[in-house]
């Protein structure tokens, strides 16, 4: 039963010991619990019903702070709200806001909010590389929604010109994530990444800046005798590359080989559409030699990648390639390039058609009438494709002429 007083003195809310209800009026109540621990409640009547609104610690809040709250409460009672489904109606509202993050944070939410949809594990770590480089040390730790137009070009503007098809990507990468961002409520306004209308009027076209490099290949006349000195590395990156470059796969392609994916007797690799650029299933025929590296690795094989790497259950690492031809003294050349060694040997050193050649590299047809003719994959022709060139790979002959029977 609550006690009736005229009104509480701090002195008196110090005191007092005994446990029970001091009413200092207008509905204030101090409240002292039988452990002598005491809080503020504001008691109130709503639609006839009467309720306690907790006020806080009175260690926490003296008299005087009390009383401004229970004249807060007072006054949503007279317009009609209920003080607690108010206080409620608040916490909702904070527990819904969306507490600010840096573009960093933001960017690893996008990545892997997206990974699933990529292709591959290697794409999602070019994101990573790219921002960790560029990007990060300029505005990583910045919140998301104060990147602006200043900030964006602070980056482009040192690898724009030197470095145009980088800088072309980091751009749109950002645009990405600043656009995740808006939908996800965490920034507001335009995206200062933006290309059209915006940064175009700020850089130049990366089509002008310069023409794009192309990977560094190994003119097709050295490959021979390239082959025959790449045969007496040691190490699986060494068959890897061999591999690749018999195949005219792609790096990636041949790093994610499955021996699920390989039919030895049949003499194919079947690469899943997931794996591919151009996202077809592609079909390679096996030459002899492209066999004669995959039974070595058969012996050796601990998992389903063909090159398995140093982790166990994980391909072998794209560096590992690159780190034997640097050991053979190659730096000057790339694993892509092959494709271009391969691509200029077919078309100066056999007669096979360029469709074949094409469709040897997995290259998507332009052409939407030729496309439509094509719908074959010319596999047998292919495949003696793929043995002209294991046997040019693997002789240091004169050339001859080598064409489709």
């Amino acid at each position: 039963m609550a006690k009736k007083a005229a009104g509480l003195s701090a002195r008196r809310v110090q005191s007092v010991k005994t446990p029970g209800m001091l009413a200092d009026g207008g509905g204030l109540y101090l409240k002292i619990a039988p452990s002598l621990s005491k809080s503020w409640i504001f008691r109130y009547q709503v639609a006839g019903r009467r309720r306690d609104l907790g006020l806080g610690s009175a260690n926490t809040f003296g008299l005087a702070e009390a009383r401004e709250r229970a004249a807060a409460a007072r006054r949503l009672v007279a317009n009609g709200i209920d003080p607690i489904e108010h206080r409620q109606g608040q916490a909702a509202a904070r527990r819904t806001e969306k507490a600010p993050i840096t573009f960093e944070e933001a960017s690893k939410l996008y990545i892997a909010a997206h990974r699933p949809g990529w292709k591959n594990a290697k794409h999602a770590a070019q994101w990573g590389a790219t921002l960790q480089t560029y990007v990060f040390p300029i505005f990583g730790k910045s919140a998301v929604d104060a990147i602006d137009t200043s900030l964006v070009m602070k980056v482009l503007d040192p690898i724009w010109i030197v470095k145009p098809e980088t800088a072309s990507r980091i751009r749109g990468r950002i645009e990405s994530i600043l656009d995740w961002a808006a939908a996800r409520s965490y920034r507001q306004g335009d995206n200062p990444a933006r290309w059209r209308g915006h940064l175009e009027n700020l850089l130049p076209k990366k089509t002008k800046v310069r023409r794009v490099e192309h990977h560094a290949a190994l003119p097709y006349l050295q490959l021979p005798a390239f082959m025959d000195e790449l045969r007496q590395q040691d190490g699986i990156a060494a068959g890897a590359l061999e591999f690749t470059i018999l195949t005219g796969a792609r790096t990636g392609e041949t790093l994610g080989a499955k021996w699920s994916e390989i039919d030895l007797e049949a003499r194919l690799w079947t690469v899943p559409t997931e794996r591919m650029k151009a996202g077809r299933e592609h079909r390679v025929p096996l030459s002899a030699a492209s066999l004669t590296v995959l039974n070595a690795m058969k012996s050796i094989r601990e998992s389903d990648f063909v090159f398995p790497g140093i982790r166990t259950g994980r391909p072998l690492s794209g560096m590992a390639l690159l780190m034997t031809l640097r050991r053979m003294g190659r730096g000057d050349v790339t694993t892509h390039g092959f494709r271009s060694s391969f691509s200029d040997w077919c078309a100066e050193c056999t007669t096979f058609p360029a469709e074949v050649r094409e469709m040897a590299l997995a290259h998507s047809v332009s052409d939407k009438v030729e496309a439509a003719y094509r719908r074959g994959d010319l596999f047998e022709k292919r495949r003696e494709l793929a043995e002209a060139w294991s046997r040019f790979c693997g002789t240091v002959a004169p050339l001859r002429l080598v064409g489709a029977s």
